[in-house]
């Protein structure tokens, strides 16, 4: 039967075996070679492919100029890069209201809470003339890539280029709300106002009451 100083004693000569293969390996880890960025291994080679400058990561080639820049043959572009439904407008409010109320309220007015919380700089106003006549490809180049002035900062790593144009599609539908001479349908391609049809040119004609049937002053008998 061991007693309570051989069982001591076994403890720390395992102890002290394990002490001294743990300060073996740390000092062959501690003199393990490092490597640049595509520095070259005497073992295994480069120590990292050589990415070919002309790669572009899947997903990301973004050839449709007109949806992922907003521009048309290096021009702002003038028409939406896709038909604007009434499920696009509801998305774009969506959208809108997430990122863009803060700053330009939920009217478009610049009236937002960063502003009703002192903010000493107007936030735009989408109802101006000069914000209701800029190009839909103006609208996206400032969300994609923020304003000239520096107020307004880039946000396209949280909103995909769809999702803008269905912001901006929103915008114009609130540009539109707010003119009281406009009876608006929808949203053209190029964004222009779609009237409605004229209400009296298309009201149906009431038709003639019959001839033979007798009518009530007093309401209908009981």
């Amino acid at each position: 039967m061991m007693t309570n100083k051989s069982t001591r004693k076994i403890s720390i000569m395992v102890m002290a075996l394990v002490g001294i293969v743990v300060l073996s390996a740390c000092g062959n880890l501690r003199n393990q070679p490092s490597y640049r960025a595509y520095e070259r291994s005497e073992v295994f080679g480069n120590s990292a492919w050589v990415t070919d400058e002309n790669a572009v990561a899947q997903g990301l080639l973004y050839e449709d100029e007109h949806l992922y820049n907003g521009t048309i043959n290096g021009e702002l572009a003038d028409t939406f890069p896709f038909e604007i439904t009434e499920e696009i407008l509801a998305e774009g409010e969506r959208w809108y209201e997430g990122f863009c109320t803060p700053c330009h309220g939920y009217s478009g007015y610049g009236n937002g809470v960063v502003r009703i919380e002192g903010y000493p700089v107007q936030p735009l106003n989408h109802h101006t003339d000069a914000a209701r006549s800029a190009p839909v490809g103006a609208y996206f180049q400032v969300i994609t890539y923020g304003s000239d002035s520096g107020l307004m900062w880039p946000i396209a790593n949280r909103i995909p280029p769809e999702e803008r144009w269905a912001i901006i599609a929103y915008i114009r539908a609130l540009q539109i709300s707010q003119d009281a001479d406009a009876i608006p349908s929808g949203i053209g391609s190029s964004g222009e106002i779609t009237d409605a049809p004229d209400a009296e040119t298309n009201a149906e004609t009431p038709a003639e009451p019959d001839g033979d049937d007798e009518t009530n002053d007093e309401g209908t008998d009981s």
